[in-house]
């Protein structure tokens, strides 16, 4: 998990994580591969809605089976059922996404990343359009995904509460120009489990949560001073 203030290059670096700009020095390897632009091994879900408004729900999922040639047709089309039903568009499958909400077209947008089978799973503040409810019912959504699909998951928010609750471990950026700041272990404090069954201790919670902010803060301010 990224997190940082808005403007630090949170979504910058992810967008070099996954080929979309390269950076002006270093590298960036996937199981000891050399990375260069983007490939299948890497799904990226934006912040703004990327459905493909002249296809129904079911079309854009199966969008993200289009590239995978190892596999047949008829594979596509249970991989297409299998993640529109994961994701509870099932009933929904015959509607353009013109016609549905945001948080439709964002879970569309996961299902067909999904499907699409990649190694890593790249999600850009996903849900931060959303209002309040449905960014949390996609917020556990997304944690049921990740325990039945065991992806590796990198996530972009400027939300400490999300972070805390979908992360296993975050990284605190400072504002621009950006460092790292500090490196969270979240499991350490609050086991996953404990968080997927909300059942989590609220001031585990709110202790881990007053830790992160008081390191904002802190960089927010000196950010200041600096001019």
């Amino acid at each position: 998990m990224f997190l940082g203030p808005s403007g630090c290059g949170k979504t910058t670096l992810m967008r070099i994580v996954g080929g979309l700009e390269k950076q002006d020095k270093g590298s960036i390897r996937l199981a000891g591969d050399l990375l260069a632009g983007p490939d299948q091994r890497r799904g990226m879900v934006f912040q703004s809605y990327s459905s493909f408004p002249w296809l129904t729900v079911r079309d854009n999922i199966k969008f993200g089976t289009r590239y995978r040639r190892e596999i047949s047709v008829t594979e596509k089309e249970k991989i297409t059922d299998h993640y529109m039903n994961m994701v509870g568009l099932s009933s929904f499958s015959d509607f353009y996404t013109n016609r549905i909400s945001g948080g439709m077209r964002q879970r569309v947008a996961i299902a067909r990343t999904l499907a699409s089978s990649p190694d890593v799973l790249l999600m850009d503040e996903p849900f931060g359009a959303l209002d309040a409810q449905t960014r949390e019912h996609l917020q556990f959504q997304l944690m049921e995904i990740n325990k039945s699909e065991q992806k590796t998951t990198i996530f972009v928010t400027h939300d400490v509460e999300e972070a805390i609750l979908l992360a296993d471990h975050i990284v605190i950026f400072s504002a621009r120009p950006a460092q790292v700041v500090k490196k969270i272990d979240v499991n350490a404090a609050i086991p996953v489990s404990e968080r997927q069954n909300r059942i989590a201790d609220p001031q585990k919670f709110f202790s881990l949560r007053n830790e992160i902010l008081e390191i904002i803060r802190a960089e927010y301010h000196q950010t200041v001073e600096a001019g």
